[in-house]
């Protein structure tokens, strides 16, 4: 008996229009009708304009700040479930307060899992995401994750670039697993930036593991917050001898002075993803789209596909 599949709808939240368009330009529909009502007091009411009974529904919205993009995603899932959704799907290209995934220090939340919490809590049946800050936090769901790959999409670009002498480079010890990944592709070596912190987004001291003198080193990170620790890994690199450095970041949070660190830093290139939109432009960013990659894992959650079979580069 041929499998079935349901009706796809896909809809947005405010934080993500730009991109939710662009992956349902990919996907070949348009987007749902949705809303959002607001009280004078700043609290909102997300609904759908039309039907999503007996529907395969795909929220498309990252989690990054305010919270209110959080909260946003919860109620349309809320919506969606009331609504009588066959099946309701959070497609969440950046997955807020990742980097809280466990207890660093006493008394502290570990926000990853309180998400996970209210995510599932709120009736959402598979979440679709990418590049999570760590990857066990897949393992805080008893629902299917799918945890889409960002180097499909960068390794073109870096191969693009027709860079002689590549080395990769990871700006902490903690990323240096995701730089291993990408030094695949090119058989490159990596380096590592050893860092100390005093306290969250504030380094201490850094010092560089590996030689690159001569070389053209591409910095590989999951998320750009204040680019404070990128600046200071590119100029140490530039100091010991490199042609040029580039960073690599899936997520452009880029809060504080981050644009005006980046643009006074010796970075010659930041390339990140639309899975946060970018406040303002800036010359030394580039942005590459998650589009057609988030629109083809779409189809194959819909059609009962492979996900890995879209993680293979060329």
């Amino acid at each position: 008996m041929p499998l079935q599949f349901n009706t796809v709808k896909l809809f947005t939240g405010s934080g993500s229009t730009e991109l939710a368009q662009k992956i349902a330009g990919a996907y070949g529909q348009p987007l749902g009708d949705s809303g959002l009502s607001r009280f004078s007091d700043g609290e909102f009411q997300p609904h759908f304009n039309e039907s999503v009974r007996g529907c395969d529904v795909f929220l498309i919205q990252s989690t990054h700040q305010p919270t209110d993009n959080l909260m946003e995603l919860l109620m349309l899932i809320d919506a969606a479930r009331r609504a009588s959704a066959h099946h309701v799907n959070a497609v969440i290209p950046y997955f807020g307060l990742a980097r809280q995934d466990r207890k660093d220090r006493p008394r502290v939340a570990i926000g990853a899992k309180l998400v996970a919490n209210l995510l599932v809590a709120a009736g959402i049946d598979r979440i679709m995401t990418m590049d999570l800050h760590a990857a066990q936090i897949q393992g805080f769901f008893d629902i299917p994750v799918d945890h889409l790959d960002g180097s499909i999409i960068f390794v073109p670009y870096i191969k693009s670039l027709g860079l002689k002498s590549l080395t990769i480079a990871s700006p902490d010890m903690g990323g240096s697993y995701r730089a291993r990944g990408f030094a695949k592709f090119f058989n490159a070596e990596v380096v590592i930036c050893d860092k100390t912190r005093k306290r969250a987004n504030e380094i201490e001291s850094m010092t560089l593991i590996g030689d690159v003198t001569g070389q053209d080193i591409v910095l590989i990170d999951d998320i750009c917050d204040t680019a404070r620790t990128l600046a200071k890994a590119a100029q140490l690199i530039m100091d010991r001898g490199a042609r040029s450095v580039r960073a690599v970041c899936t997520h452009p949070v880029l809060s504080g002075n981050a644009y005006e660190t980046i643009e006074n830093s010796a970075l010659a290139e930041l390339i990140v993803t639309d899975t946060i939109p970018l406040k303002e432009q800036s010359p030394k960013i580039t942005v590459l789209s998650t589009a057609e990659l988030f629109a083809k894992a779409i189809v194959n959650v819909n059609e009962h596909g492979s996900i890995s079979q879209l993680f293979k580069v060329e």
